[in-house]
């Protein structure tokens, strides 16, 4: 029996936001209390490589060879994985797709199996409190402990609280020119999808600003509401 016979009931979620809006946090606790799988495109990716499918071998070779791994081959990979058994319950699409072109080859590939995008759910942010939120970050680098300038400072400045280590790391696009250059990037990329996604009445909407509590019980609602 094929995957599209099976997973037609199967739910579709797209998480929508930019870098520091809280995506993965969030959909490790979506697969947590739903059951769904969260796929991102790196880890198919490596998984597909690893396991030595056709597709993985397509993208093995491509990537050896330094370059980008085709929209082409990574639907590929991502059919072979929805054919698993661990989808069967649902999954969440963390970085994909990134373009209408890719959104396209989305709609096709789940039109095939009998599925479709149940939510392309957008997690909106303020821009300045992103670029306030990362490029404040930094992390012990004996302990791996996380603080903040504004919203977690060290006890005692350049101390670790947890370890006493004073070997605290920032990365380095964790600043606030990169930052935003992300944003815009991401801006540019996803305004498309947004609009894209309304038209086919699929798209949601939540304020991302609050704390992790507050916007997991929207992300609640959609998911119940959308999967019911």
């Amino acid at each position: 029996m094929s995957g599209a016979d099976t997973a037609q009931d199967a739910p579709i979620l797209i998480l929508l936001g930019p870098p520091g809006a809280g995506k993965g946090t969030q959909a490790r606790m979506l697969e947590e209390k739903f059951g769904l799988v969260q796929l991102s495109t790196g880890d198919l990716l490596r998984e597909a490589v690893a396991a030595g499918t056709d597709a993985g071998k397509a993208a093995k070779a491509v990537m050896e060879a330094g370059g980008l791994v085709s929209d082409e081959i990574v639907i590929a990979i991502l059919s072979d994985r929805l054919d698993d058994k661990d989808c069967a319950g649902g999954v969440i699409l963390d970085g994909f797709p990134r373009t209408t072109v890719q959104a396209d080859a989305l709609t096709d590939l789940l039109h095939e199996r009998g599925q479709s995008v149940n939510a392309a759910i957008s997690m909106e942010v303020q821009d300045d409190a992103m670029v306030e939120r990362i490029s404040g970050r930094f992390t012990c680098a004996a302990c791996g402990e996380g603080f903040h300038d504004t919203f977690k400072p060290t006890e005692i400045k350049g101390v670790c609280d947890t370890c006493g280590s004073s070997d605290l790391k920032r990365r380095a696009d964790d600043n606030a020119e990169t930052v935003a250059e992300r944003l815009k990037a991401y801006h540019l990329q996803t305004a498309p999808l947004i609009t894209y996604y309304d038209s086919l009445d699929a798209l949601k909407r939540i304020d991302a600003m609050g704390a992790i509590e507050e916007v997991a019980s929207q992300l609640n609602s959609v998911v119940t509401e959308v999967t019911a």
